[in-house]
């Protein structure tokens, strides 16, 4: 029997509701600068932009799972400005070009899920899924094990990408 490790589900397993108020206004509350890097980094907040941040998701589809969330706390695309909609997917595809040099994936995935029904998990702040894939990287596991398997450890992808958006 072959084994599977994935010591990031643990936390999400028994921490899981347990967050009070909207974790992404929370982790993103003070602005990141070269002194707060530590707090950034242990939010796993990889870019922060004027309007906008940049944050690997700590319980990923794929490795290179991230995320991009407006400052501004909302479920929908109401209330954002033109300059914070400009701003956000300024950093989409900044993500996307530096996924792509990083990590080599042969697409990308992108999304965003507005209420539960739709399959938001966080549905009271609006945030843009950036999924890179590869080919074969999906087999039968997600399906009949109900597994997925991550082909590398988080931090490890976490350290990989902020060289390229700290560049």
């Amino acid at each position: 029997m072959k084994r599977l490790w994935a010591p990031w589900r643990m936390e999400y397993i028994l921490d899981e509701h347990k967050h009070e108020g909207c974790l992404f206004c929370d982790v993103s509350k003070k602005k990141g600068d070269r002194t707060n890097r530590s707090r950034d980094r242990r939010n796993l907040i990889l870019h922060r932009g004027k309007h906008s941040f940049v944050i690997l998701n700590k319980y990923p589809y794929n490795s290179g799972h991230l995320m991009v969330i407006p400052y501004f706390h909302t479920s929908t695309f109401d209330g954002l400005s033109d300059e914070v909609l400009f701003d956000l997917i300024k950093n989409v595809d900044m993500s996307v070009n530096i996924l792509r040099d990083v990590l080599r994936p042969d697409g990308f995935n992108m999304g965003l899920n507005f209420g539960k029904v739709a399959g938001a998990g966080m549905e009271s702040h609006m945030h843009i899924h950036v999924v890179p894939r590869w080919t074969g990287d999906t087999d039968s596991m997600p399906i009949i094990a109900e597994t997925r398997v991550m082909p590398e450890h988080l931090k490890k992808t976490y350290n990989k990408l902020l060289k390229a958006f700290d560049r």
